[in-house]
């Protein structure tokens, strides 16, 4: 079991996710190791104040991370034969 768990964190490192907000004015992409990969502001967004579009990143990131969530506990779920696995689960390997 141990064996499939790191397995899975190794595929999960792979995966890629995005978040967007703004009606895809903003897309941030996150790799499976919560790592940003890139953030794609779109033109429009650009003639908003600095304030809307940080915020536009921010929830595009949080959307994103919580994409990736879902998708890892989905993962783990799928090796461990349950559902009920926490999305932020940490493992000690």
């Amino acid at each position: 079991m141990q064996e499939k768990m790191k397995e899975v964190q190794e595929s999960l490192k792979k995966i890629e996710v995005t978040g967007v907000s703004g009606g895809d004015l903003v897309k941030v992409t996150l790799t499976g190791d919560y790592e940003m990969k890139s953030i794609i502001i779109d033109e429009n967004a650009k003639k908003e104040k600095n304030e809307i579009v940080n915020d536009l990143i921010v929830a595009a990131y949080n959307d994103a991370k919580d994409k990736l969530k879902k998708k890892t506990s989905e993962e783990f779920s799928r090796v461990a034969g349950t559902t009920n696995l926490p999305f932020d689960l940490k493992l000690p390997f």
